[in-house]
């Protein structure tokens, strides 16, 4: 029988993103994963209020925090691993083609070579099938690309953190058009979470509701995902999928906070090292994405 972590869940509507802690139930360590920082485009300016939150709750609950984990660079909101990991401790980490995102992306930004692109930037970089534990539980990563090449999913008892891969079942799959990112990939990922155990729970990075469910859902599971996920479930083939999801993929615009969020999230949640006035600036390339 699969242990059962605690799992508590706060999400954010402004990037209809959700962020979990992952507690051991034997003690009180515990993990974050995808974290938010809250950041005004309008404006510029970044805010804490959403990473605030946790630390007031892990603080006041006496836990301890080994590890700030990514599912993956998203691409729809910033995080907050460099401040919570100032604040709380525990180490930041990612899984191991995280190189290849950089490499990518840090042509479209002219990063430039003071930008190291083998992702020394995050503590850990986790191989496909690598495991390391919170507390006494320990969690399997499995390596499960398409949305981006570097999105892993964290597999920790009876439950999986699977970032954007699949989102509720009634809203369907994440894109796979991000420069990187496959269509023919996703599906292959996807197929790998429906194969762990039907009572796996699953943990969504985000939601966005749909017309027929007006609240927000972050959790669901693998049986519930094969019998009616609208654009992977009920047996629908690779080749339906990959289909669907191209046609779909040049329909979408690009996320809001794309810009900053690939920018800081591939530098482990780093801003760009400040100029001779102390000045942070972010790049905007034109006609690249």
């Amino acid at each position: 029988m699969h242990p059962k972590p605690e799992i508590h869940t706060y999400f954010d509507e402004a990037t209809n993103a959700a962020c979990h802690i992952i507690k051991d139930p034997s003690s009180n360590v515990v993990a974050i994963i995808d974290s938010i920082l809250d950041f005004d485009a309008a404006a510029g300016r970044t805010h804490t209020k959403h990473a605030d939150m946790l630390i007031d709750v892990i603080t006041r609950n006496g836990w301890q925090v080994a590890w700030i984990l990514e599912t993956h660079v998203h691409a729809d909101h910033l995080s907050a691993a460099p401040y919570l990991a100032e604040k709380l401790g525990g180490k930041v980490a990612i899984g191991s083609n995280i190189s290849v995102v950089q490499k990518t992306f840090g042509k479209i930004f002219n990063a430039g070579t003071e930008f190291e692109m083998d992702g020394s930037q995050f503590d850990r970089l986790f191989a496909d099938g690598d495991t390391f534990a919170v507390g006494n539980l320990n969690i399997a990563v499995m390596h499960t690309p398409g949305h981006t090449p570097a999105c892993v999913t964290y597999v920790a008892g009876d439950a999986a953190f699977i970032g954007d891969t699949l989102f509720m079942p009634d809203f369907g799959t994440a894109r796979a058009d991000f420069p990187g990112g496959s269509a023919s990939d996703l599906y292959t990922s996807i197929q790998r979470i429906l194969g762990l155990p039907d009572e796996t729970r699953l943990f969504l990075c985000h939601d966005y509701k749909t017309k027929t469910r007006d609240t927000f859902c972050w959790q669901t599971t693998v049986a519930e995902q094969k019998a009616s996920n609208v654009h992977v479930g009920a047996g629908k083939t690779q080749d339906e999928f990959v289909d669907f999801r191209t046609k779909r993929d040049a329909q979408l615009d690009m996320p809001k906070l794309i810009i900053p969020s690939i920018q800081v999230n591939m530098n482990a949640g780093k801003m760009p090292a400040p100029d001779a006035h102390g000045d942070v600036y972010l790049k905007v390339p034109i006609n690249k994405l």
